[in-house]
């Protein structure tokens, strides 16, 4: 058995670090996220005294930083790590869409809709958890290429050998020169003012430049193909893979005059997606080979190594972008019939990223639908609502949420459906009013909670039903429903009176609401003729229209503050999984509930939020957790 040798003298730094040129044995390779580790064995009896002991780990900044943990008598180090975590997926489904910018702010350009569908003019835009809508292509079109950043980007070509040519501005796509060749099945690279096309459908050489205004010939390919990808710059670009008779593994560099043929990947593939900066950096992903594969593939300027990181999705004709350590998936096919709206993300860092995602938790007591919510992940309140089917059909029952399971509070004083609650309140604290009994009669009743006992407050001025509400217990906010019409009036509670606020810009009922009386926002619902995109602003006394949700929905489950929210499940019509996340300006795509619902109870945060109850009568409870990132901290161990 080795031990870890350290030689001090060739890498120090406060914490010791470690080099491959330090390390002899073996570590166990679950332990391993770097191959410059895979050296190491055992652990010497005694720590150098240029390895830092620590009674708890730091917080290291560099792969390779090493310490000794004396509460746990741990060796440690901080490794790189490669990894593919979700984000959430596009606003449609698209097969042959081409990407641009990066990671953190992607474009994703036409596309196929499916099953064979007509190609598409829509651009949708990345912000690094979630996509929006852009502007429209002048031409709609599939398996065209794409370059640039998110603000200035260009899209050239696609089916059928089209020569168009488009620049984009963050908002407004104009028509450029056109190709010299149209094609599709090409790839590019680049920027709006320096962009590279190259390859095409059948199996063609074509190189093309942009400088800004015009598309000149370049020097051709080496190895013809089609459905290849690019990465890099226009002065230092890679052509991978694609398609000649059939998946091929060729690699080309370009240098900004000629190609020069570089050593294969290492499984061919067609319909592939890449990242990278230039050149001598590259990440190659997924793609037909010509069945479907998960494999990643990285690029150190000379060879290609499979990456231990793999997609989940395996499929081709995809869309991508980014960089080597930072790259970006969404779209393909996998089966012909079966078109992805998934969204990957790569990394290759000291970080452990662990995705956004919903998770089950405990079942309501009770099942129900059409249910008001309050207070947070690990304190919520839930009541009253529906039981279709049953006596009595409506509810007084309460139920309390601690983070894990639910248990029975005390009883509203009268049962009742589809009423709005102080979505700000607490589970010690919240209030509900409005509603409707079957009938119907439609209430004016108002009640607070003070975590046992329901107590009747001052009525609200008119009855209403399907009615929106957030704030608190003190200070809430009720607004649209109906009542007994669609309308758009809002009322102020301050503690011991109700008073007429700001009228909203679209009467509706079934909207969702949160945030506080003086910062919130009302979102979706039923209007005329029929669901509703819209979001307003409420600042204490008017309402602003601002960005709409992306799929119209009512009756949804909704929870966080004016800057920051969530919107989930509801009518689209029947039931959605969809999640939508609101960033203070615009809503983007987020990962989808695991149940598809209507009629549900929201409440907490956007990083921590609860989906409870819902249509038809559900028990099923799930929670929201934000996206996490972590130092990839690992103990080194014997074997």
């Amino acid at each position: 058995m080795g031990t870890i040798k350290r030689n001090f003298s060739n890498n120090v730094t406060p914490t010791g670090k470690f080099d491959s040129a330090d390390l002899t044995g073996t570590i166990p390779a679950t332990n391993v996220a770097d191959a410059s580790l895979t050296n190491v064995t055992s652990v010497p009896a005694s720590v150098g005294d240029l390895v830092q002991k620590v009674a708890s780990d730091p917080s290291p900044t560099s792969a390779g930083d090493v310490w000794y943990n004396t509460t746990s008598n741990a060796l440690k180090s901080l490794l790189t790590l490669e990894a593919w975590s979700s984000g959430g997926g596009m606003t449609s489904a698209l097969q042959g869409v081409a990407g641009a910018g990066t990671q953190t702010s992607g474009l994703a350009i036409g596309g196929q809709t499916p099953p064979a569908g007509p190609a598409v003019a829509t651009t949708n835009e990345y912000n690094g958890s979630g996509w929006s809508t852009g502007g429209d292509l002048n031409t709609a079109r599939r398996l065209l290429g794409g370059a640039g950043t998110q603000t200035a980007a260009l899209a050239f070509g696609g089916y059928n050998n089209s020569t168009n040519s488009e620049s984009y501005d963050g908002s407004t796509w104009t028509a450029t020169n056109a190709l010299t060749t149209g094609l599709h099945g090409i790839a590019g690279s680049g920027t709006q003012t320096a962009g590279l096309a190259a390859g095409g459908a059948p199996q063609e050489t074509n190189t093309m430049e942009f400088d800004g205004t015009s598309w000149t010939a370049g020097n051709g390919l080496n190895t013809g193909r089609s459905y290849l990808t690019m990465s890099g710059t226009q002065l230092s670009s890679l052509a991978i893979g694609g398609q000649t008779a059939t998946a091929d593994a060729a690699v080309e560099k370009y240098d900004g005059t000629s190609w020069t043929t570089a050593n294969s990947l290492n499984t061919a593939r067609l319909g592939l997606g890449s990242g990278g900066e230039n050149d001598s950096q590259a990440v190659a992903f997924t793609g037909g080979t010509p069945s479907y594969t998960d494999v990643t593939e990285t690029w150190d300027g000379t060879n290609w190594t499979t990456s231990p990181a793999t997609v989940a999705n395996s499929r081709q004709y995809v869309g991508s972008t980014g960089s080597a350590t930072a790259a970006l998936l969404f779209g393909g096919r996998n089966p012909p019939g079966i078109y992805f709206s998934a969204t990957e993300e790569y990394n290759k860092s000291i970080n452990v990223i662990t995705a956004a995602a919903w998770a089950s938790g405990g079942n309501l007591n009770t099942g129900r639908q059409v249910t008001a919510g309050a207070g947070t992940l690990t304190a919520g309140l839930v009541m009253g609502g529906r039981v279709p089917g049953s006596s009595p059909y409506t509810r007084v029952s309460t139920e309390e949420y601690d983070g894990s399971s639910w248990t029975n509070g005390g009883n509203m004083n009268t049962a009742r459906q589809g009423a709005a609650a102080s979505n700000a309140g607490t589970q010690t604290a919240a209030t509900t009013f409005g509603g409707v009994s079957p009938g119907p009669t439609l209430y004016n009743n108002h009640e607070s909670y003070d975590g046992s006992t329901w107590t009747n407050l001052t009525v609200l001025p008119a009855a209403r039903t399907a009615n929106g509400g957030l704030g608190t217990a003190s200070a809430s906010l009720g607004f649209g429903g109906y009542a007994p019409s669609l309308t758009n009036t809002s009322v102020e509670w301050n503690g011991s009176a109700w008073t007429s606020g700001g009228n909203m810009n679209i009467a509706r009922k079934y909207l969702r609401g949160f945030g506080t009386q003086t910062a919130g926002l009302g979102i979706t619902g039923t209007a005329a003729p029929g669901k509703t995109t819209s979001t307003e602003e409420y600042d204490g006394s008017s309402w602003t229209s601002v960005a709409g949700v992306n799929s119209a929905r009512n009756v949804a489950g909704a929870a966080g503050i004016q800057t920051a929210g969530l919107l989930y499940g509801g009518s689209p019509p029947g039931t959605t999984n969809a999640t939508e996340s609101w960033n203070g300006s615009i809503w983007v795509s987020a990962p989808s509930l695991s149940t598809a619902r209507n009629y549900l109870a929201g409440f907490g945060i956007q990083t921590s939020a609860v989906a409870a109850g819902g249509g038809p009568a559900s028990t099923a409870t799930e929670e929201f957790t934000g996206e996490t990132s972590a130092a990839n901290i690992v103990e080194i161990t014997t074997s």
